[in-house]
C-alpha cells in the first residue's frame, strides 16, 4: 500500500477483529519525522515515545522534529538525511524509533497479531527497521520485490542481540566484491541488547520457483508465504521473458506468469493469495487452492483508517460508484523497474502533463541504486532524480524517461508532500485492479466504509 496508507490506525483496527493487521515499512523515518512537525495530532506519537526503551534517543527525535501545534502550511518539512550504507547514527536512531512507533501504536490495547511489510530492494533502511519492530513485538515480518534470502537468518540473529549485515545489490560491483551494511544490536543499545522474540517471517512471491529458492536456500526459517498476482497494487512482478505490452502500453502477462501452487502446496508451509482476493467468496475459493487465507490490500486502502488523503479516497469511491474509474498498469513508472499500478486521476502525478512540469529532485531516495565509482566506493542514483545528474553518475538517459519519484509522491498521497516555492509535490494513487468494485463496500446511504465493514463483506 506505498506509504503510510496501511498506517497504525488500519492496522489496529483490522488487528483488533481478528485478523493479522500489516503496517507499511516503508519510509516510515520521513512519516514520523513530518507527522511530528505536523504537531503530533492526538499525542499518539509522543505517548509511543514514553514506552521506547531508550528515552534519551526519544527526547533527541522530539527536540529534532516536534513543532508545537504544527509548523506552518506554507513551510517546507525540515529534510531528514538520505539512507546509505553507512547512515548517521542519529538517521538509525530515527529509523529503530519510526518502526517501533508504528508497530506499538498498531498492537496497543489490543492482544491482536500486528505485522510489518517491507520492500526487499529498499535496502539500507532494513536493518534498522527490522530492530526496531521487533522492539515493539511485532509478530511478523512480510518482504517483497526482491529475493530476501537473508531476512530469516537476520530475525534470527537480530532476535538474540547480534550484530547482522545485509549485502546491498550494487550496480557495477566488480567479481566476488561484496558491499555490506551491518546493525549491531549491542552498540545501538550501549550495550546488554534485550533478547527479543523473532517475529514470523513471511516471503511475498509471484512464482513457485522463488517460493521452493526460498524455502530451501535462505538463511533462516521461512514461516509461509503471499502469492500475488499481478492484479495486485502497488509493485508486480515484472513478466517472465521479454517485456511486451498492450495497446494501451501494459505490461502483458500470461500463463507462465501464475504461479504454480501444487507446487508451492507441496513445501508443507501456510501460503496466502494476494491480487483480486477482496471479494465474497474469495477466500473459500483461495482456501480450496491450498491456502490459509488472503492477503486483502484495495479494499483496505479506501477505507475510513487508512492513511490515505481522504480527498483522494472520495474521489476514487465516486469514481467507482459511476463506473468511470481508470487504472493503469505503468511499465516506466517506478525507478525500480517493477510495473506499477497508478489510478488515474485529475490532478496528480498519474497526469502527463503533471509529470513533465514537475522539477525532477531526489531528497528522500529511499529507492536509489546503490553503485560502484571507479575508486571502488559506492554512490547512489535514482532513475527519477535530474537526468543530469543520473547520467553524470553513469546512468542510461533512456532509462530516466517516464520516471515518476515515488517517494514523493506516495508521501503527499497521505498528506505528507514536501511543500516548494513553486508548487507543492502531487501524490500518486497505486491500487490493484480491484479498485473498480471499492463502492460495493458502502453501505445503503453512506459515503464511506470502515476497516469492519470490508472484513464482514469479506467473510459474507
Amino acid at each position: 500500500m506505498g506509504v503510510g496508507v496501511s498506517n497504525w490506525k488500519l492496522a489496529r483496527a483490522v488487528s483488533m477483529l481478528g485478523q493479522l493487521g500489516v503496517v507499511s515499512g516503508t519510509a516510515l523515518d520521513a512519516v514520523l519525522a513530518r507527522r511530528l512537525q505536523l504537531g503530533d495530532l492526538g499525542g499518539h506519537i509522543r505517548r509511543a515515545f514514553e514506552h521506547f526503551p531508550f528515552p534519551d534517543m526519544a527526547r533527541r527525535i522530539l527536540d529534532q522534529y516536534f513543532v508545537t501545534g504544527g509548523k506552518p502550511a506554507s513551510q517546507p518539512f525540515k529534510p531528514i538525511p538520505l539512507h546509505s550504507i553507512q547512515s548517521s547514527r542519529d538517521l538509525v536512531e530515527l529509523t529503530v524509533l519510526a518502526n517501533f512507533t508504528e508497530v506499538f501504536l498498531a498492537k496497543e490495547g489490543h492482544n491482536g497479531l500486528v505485522g510489518i511489510n517491507f520492500l526487499e530492494k529498499i535496502q539500507t533502511p532494513t536493518l534498522p527497521s527490522l530492530y526496531g519492530a521487533m522492539l515493539a513485538g511485532v509478530a511478523f515480518v512480510l518482504m517483497g520485490a526482491g529475493i530476501p534470502r537473508t531476512i530469516p537468518g537476520i530475525l534470527d540473529d537480530l532476535s538474540l542481540g547480534k550484530s547482522v549485515s545485509l549485502k546491498l545489490d550494487v550496480a557495477g560491483a566488480l567479481p566476488g566484491e561484496e558491499f555490506v551494511a551491518t546493525f549491531d544490536p549491542n552498540v545501538f543499545c550501549g550495550g546488554g541488547a534485550p533478547q527479543l522474540k523473532r517475529p514470523n517471517f513471511l516471503a511475498i512471491v509471484s512464482s513457485a520457483t522463488l517460493a521452493i529458492s526460498l524455502a530451501r536456500k535462505s538463511t533462516g526459517c521461512v514461516d509461509g508465504f503471499v502469492v500475488e498476482g499481478a492484479s495486485a497494487g502497488g509493485h508486480n512482478a515484472p513478466p517472465r521473458g521479454q517485456m511486451q505490452l498492450n495497446t494501451q502500453g501494459e505490461p502483458l502477462y500470461g500463463v507462465r506468469d501464475l504461479a504454480d501452487l501444487d507446487k508451492i502446496k507441496n513445501l508443507g508451509l501456510p501460503f496466502w493469495l494476494a491480487g483480486s482476493f477482496g471479494l465474497p467468496g474469495k477466500l473459500n475459493e483461495a482456501q480450496a487452492l491450498g491456502a490459509v487465507g488472503v492477503q486483502v490490500g484495495t479494499a483496505f486502502a479506501f477505507c475510513e483508517e487508512s492513511g490515505l488523503n481522504e480527498d483522494l479516497k472520495q474521489e476514487v469511491i465516486e469514481k467507482s460508484l459511476s463506473g468511470n474509474l481508470s487504472l493503469f498498469t505503468d511499465p516506466t513508472a517506478s525507478p525500480t523497474g517493477f510495473p506499477f499500478k497508478v489510478v488515474q486521476i485529475q490532478g496528480t502525478l498519474s497526469e502527463a502533463k503533471a509529470y513533465k512540469e514537475r522539477e525532477r529532485v531526489c531528497d528522500l531516495g529511499y529507492l536509489r541504486q546503490a553503485y560502484r565509482r571507479e575508486d571502488g566506493t559506492l554512490g547512489y542514483r535514482c532513475q527519477s532524480e535530474p537526468v543530469e545528474s543520473y547520467v553524470r553518475k553513469g546512468g542510461d538517459v533512456e532509462s530516466t524517461i517516464g520516471r515518476r519519484c515515488l517517494c514523493n509522491c506516495l508521501l503527499a498521497s497521505v498528506g505528507l508532500g514536501q511543500v516548494h516555492e513553486e508548487e507543492n509535490e502531487k501524490p500518486l494513487v497505486t491500487a490493484g485492479d480491484q479498485v473498480s468494485s471499492v463502492s460495493s463496500f458502502l453501505k445503503p446511504g453512506k459515503k464511506t466504509y470502515t476497516a469492519a465493514e470490508v472484513i464482514e463483506h469479506l467473510l459474507a
